[in-house]
């Protein structure tokens, strides 16, 4: 199979999932040789990088263990526009920064997110929960085995990341808030309203 061939049954692939596709199961798909996992994470790196420098409106990008077609993030207002879309559901302050506890501390108990924070967290740690970003991931070996709290696929998912260890360096962010994600696509923008509680 030529490499053009392969190529655009990938494009296709990425095109109509649902959600990011490993390179293992893009090679399934090909099924022959020497398309094997390897050879098709080139061609998807390769793509990927020709795509971003073309300046193309769509991109390929490596997320959550998996590969996703997605639209340039500085086309959103252009996309908005045509399908005159609401504004994107918000997490509201408190929830933004239990999200970042989890995600930095992980795993991590209630009980550590309250005193790290300061005010009872259990309402926003609620919220991310019914969200999908954060889920148990078992108890912690103390007194009154409380829960222990992960993020999840659909986090990485969410902030264009491929693996948790792509989040930036806590001292990167010092002095710097912004109300996109680290990819800028698909993040949750922070509401700036007051919060006297963590009521969401």
């Amino acid at each position: 199979m030529e490499r053009r061939e392969v190529e655009a049954i990938l494009e296709a692939c990425l095109a109509t999932a649902s959600s990011p596709v490993p390179a293992g199961v893009l090679a399934g798909v090909v099924g022959t040789e020497p398309w094997d996992e390897e050879a098709v994470e080139r061609v998807l790196a390769e793509l990927a990088d020709g795509w971003k420098e073309t300046g193309r409106g769509l991109r390929i990008e490596q997320v959550a263990g998996g590969w996703r077609m997605v639209t340039d993030p500085a086309l959103d207002p252009y996309l908005k526009a045509l399908h005159g879309r609401t504004a994107k559901s918000r997490l509201t302050t408190a929830s933004l920064e239990v999200l970042a506890i989890v995600a930095y501390r992980q795993p991590v108990t209630l009980p550590e997110i309250n005193f790290i924070r300061g005010v009872n967290s259990g309402s926003p740690l609620r919220t991310l929960l019914d969200r999908g970003l954060v889920r148990v991931a078992g108890r912690k070996k103390v007194v009154g085995q409380p829960f222990l709290y992960r993020t999840t696929k659909e986090f990485l998912i969410h902030f264009g990341l491929d693996r948790i260890q792509d989040l930036p360096e806590p001292e990167e962010l010092t002095g710097e808030r912004s109300e996109e994600g680290p990819a800028g696509d698909g993040a949750l923008p922070v509401d700036e309203g007051n919060e006297p509680t963590d009521t969401d």
